[in-house]
């Protein structure tokens, strides 16, 4: 279900595509997922933290636009250029002190388009 998905999906996203299986379990095997390194979990602007593949998994490295109104997460992709830049003010920022990055993530939040004023 997280494959199919355009999106990340909220625990009561997941529950719904799998009627049957119980909260307990479903969250027990997200966690194992996450902690195997298969699942992400991401925390948007509300309370809900949502789940999707992981990049290694999935081979879709993609952003986020996250709506502060509604609670609404989006898959974007970045330019080529843009993942040039913002992995350049990766290291610049990483070297300043002293870390060495693996990955980077790129959230842009605000207001979505049904929630803008």
């Amino acid at each position: 279900m997280l494959a199919g998905s355009d999106r990340p999906l909220t625990m009561h996203e997941v529950l719904a595509s799998a009627p049957g299986v119980p909260q307990s379990s479903a969250y027990r095997n997200l966690s194992i997922l996450a902690e195997a390194g298969v699942v992400r979990r991401i925390q948007g602007a509300d309370d809900n933290g949502r789940f999707e593949l992981a990049e290694v998994v999935s081979g879709h490295h993609h952003h986020h636009l996250i709506c502060t109104s509604c609670g609404l997460m989006a898959d974007v992709r970045a330019t080529a250029k843009l993942e040039r830049a913002l992995a350049e003010a990766a290291r610049t920022a990483a070297d300043e002190a002293g870390f060495l990055v693996v990955e980077h993530r790129f959230d842009l939040v605000g207001l979505c388009a049904g929630c803008r004023p």
